[in-house]
């Protein structure tokens, strides 16, 4: 999609450029000022705080970033941006915060983090999710591309947010517990992408460790849908994604042309 070529021009920084030796934590402002001063675009984590809020934050619960404990969305965002993360002075950003940090300066990559809940609740939150982010996103002039593990999220997106390139995340689905409720035969169709008639991806963001992976490999070649490939750390991961795809998210490292 020539129109999206900002998508694949420079590497992504995973959740932002962080380094904890440095105290810059991921998907924090500070990560984003240095991925921002190295010119690399910005990959982030989106989900909802208890008040309908579109905070930057991936895990689900507290326990690993913060000093504080439970799930994200048990505190509204006045609470969540009242935390800092362990060893710094950063706080949970919302979406909004990063969006003006950024500035149009970079592009931004945003994953919409599911619930994975197949009842009512779980869509409702979903929904509410996809409508905040698209709310938040309407007026900013940036790049800005939308993406989810979630097929039914990625389904929703062209409605939501229309002109914004919407993704697909992968990987080979093998743990379970990374897809609560989800059947062996469910992850099978993730795995190789078999929702693509209906989420018509604009891009995909594969696993670099399930490189090279068919389904992926035949949207690039005879669909021309640009691969992104995730998390590369180390040498030989990049030399994958030289080898597979037309971007790498990366983290750990600063790369040099």
């Amino acid at each position: 999609m020539p129109e999206f070529a900002w998508l694949t021009a420079r590497p992504i920084a995973h959740r932002g450029l962080h380094d904890v030796a440095a105290g810059r934590l991921e998907n924090t402002l500070p990560a984003a000022a240095a991925a921002i001063e190295h010119r690399f675009s910005i990959e982030c984590d989106v989900g909802l705080s208890s008040d309908g809020e579109a905070m930057v934050f991936h895990d689900d619960t507290l326990e690993r970033l913060t000093n504080a404990s439970g799930p994200v969305t048990a505190l509204s965002a006045a609470d969540l941006a009242g935390l800092t993360l362990k060893g710094t002075d950063a706080r949970i950003p919302t979406l909004g915060e990063l969006l003006a940090l950024i500035a149009g300066r970079v592009p931004l990559v945003i994953e919409l983090k599911s619930t994975w809940a197949k009842g009512g609740r779980g869509r409702a939150v979903n929904r509410a999710l996809i409508e905040r982010v698209a709310a938040v996103i309407e007026t900013y002039a940036g790049p800005v591309a939308l993406m989810s593990f979630d097929p039914d999220i990625v389904e929703e997106l062209p409605r939501a947010a229309p002109t914004r390139p919407h993704g697909i995340v992968a990987d080979r689905a093998t743990d379970a517990r990374d897809y609560p409720g989800l059947s062996l035969i469910e992850r099978f169709g993730l795995r190789h992408l078999l929702h693509a008639p209906r989420t018509r991806p604009a891009f995909v963001a594969y696993d670099v460790h399930a490189l090279p992976m068919i389904t992926p490999l035949l949207l690039r070649k005879f669909f021309r849908v640009p691969l992104l490939t995730w998390t590369v750390r180390t040498p030989g991961e990049r030399a994958v994604a030289q080898a597979n795809a037309d971007q790498m998210i990366f983290e750990g490292f600063v790369p040099t042309p």
